[in-house]
């Protein structure tokens, strides 16, 4: 069976699966500005830019935009270069947010999606079981393992061309999905996942080489911060969380980026003993930055990220915690315990 069978024999499916209301705004709308969350990832990314892509198959005027640079590790992403961190000088008549539950998580470009008039429609696609969205149209599946997935979906209900673009769209679709189950391995991974995922790699996807620059590709100087940083893991709650701390310090001492520090959190969350590891970074005077990974038989990391303004999913999940680095440790360790007692806690 061709790519193009194989697709037409799940469009029936994926039509059932996506909102119509959705597909026809993405069918009508002729200007369409997409925005994933700040600091995007790669499944933030890949949603983006596969929908620009798909969308304009259909020759519709796509503008991904979004509040920050994407970091260095997403040039895997062969698109990645058609994001803006500044608006087109355009107005759409619709805009999606995706992989983002609110426009406050999408920095800048929420700001300015929020200011646009109100004749312009407003979407949003996420995967996020923390997902707090007010947007009258909406398609919010939990049960994704990425918005790629999702994404995917969406293509093949427009019956699109997944191998357009020399296969670019496909591999674009298929980082978001490989970051987010961790090349397949996170329970999120179902067989609907793995049925997109088929049809990417038969698109033209590079799934090996994807998987081995997003998880085994590192700079020297990104190895020696890591190293550096992982030197220092303390644990509390007996053992049970394990938690470690990066300073701007040592990315000046490894000649590192900021960005670099991704990763960090997943191999603390290799131990053994924890069911709960918690990355902080050091970000200002009054900024420090919470990445939380559990494990099946721990915490909720969501209900530990919603204490601080944070989502993500029951797993993986991540916040912005407004105080120094000291306090944000002892305020969030604190509040692990708690929730572990089952007493609730207070950021």
């Amino acid at each position: 069976m061709t790519l193009g069978a194989r697709a037409a024999a799940l469009r029936a499916e994926a039509c059932a699966t996506v909102p119509a209301e959705l597909l026809q705004l993405l069918q009508s709308a002729s200007k369409i500005w997409i925005v994933p969350h700040e600091r995007p990832d790669a499944d933030a990314l890949g949603a983006a830019l596969g929908l620009q892509s798909i969308l304009k198959q259909r020759g519709t005027e796509v503008a991904v935009f979004c509040a920050d640079t994407p970091a260095a590790v997403y040039d895997v992403i062969p698109m990645i270069h058609r994001v803006l961190t500044e608006p087109p000088d355009w107005t759409p008549d619709a805009v999606v947010l995706v992989d983002c539950g609110e426009t406050r998580r999408a920095g800048r470009a929420g700001a300015l999606m929020e200011a646009l008039p109100s004749s312009v429609t407003r979407a949003t696609i996420d995967h996020h079981v923390s997902n707090r969205s007010n947007s009258p149209l909406q398609w919010i599946d939990p049960t994704a393992a990425a918005t790629c997935e999702m994404i995917t979906l969406i293509a093949v209900a427009l019956g699109s061309d997944l191998a357009a673009e020399d296969g670019n769209l496909a591999a674009t679709l298929a980082a978001g999905i490989i970051m987010d189950t961790a090349t397949f391995q996170h329970n999120n991974t179902t067989p609907r996942t793995l049925q997109m995922a088929a049809l990417l790699l038969e698109a033209g996807a590079p799934i090996s080489e994807i998987s081995r620059r997003l998880y085994r590709s590192k700079p020297a100087a990104q190895v020696r911060l890591h190293a550096r940083v992982l030197d220092r893991i303390q644990m509390s709650d007996g053992g049970l969380t394990v938690w470690v701390a990066a300073l701007k310090s040592d990315l000046q001492a490894t000649g590192s980026r900021p960005d670099e520090t991704e990763g960090i959190v997943d191999t603390l969350a290799q131990i053994d003993e924890a069911d709960v590891a918690l990355f902080f970074k050091e970000e200002g005077a009054d900024a420090t930055r919470l990445s939380i990974r559990t494990k099946a038989q721990g915490l909720d990391a969501t209900k530990i990220a919603a204490l601080f303004g944070g989502g993500g999913h029951a797993r993986a999940a991540g916040a912005s915690v407004a105080a120094p680095l000291d306090d944000a440790v002892a305020t969030v360790l604190r509040a692990v315990t708690s929730l572990r007692t089952g007493h609730g806690a207070e950021a």
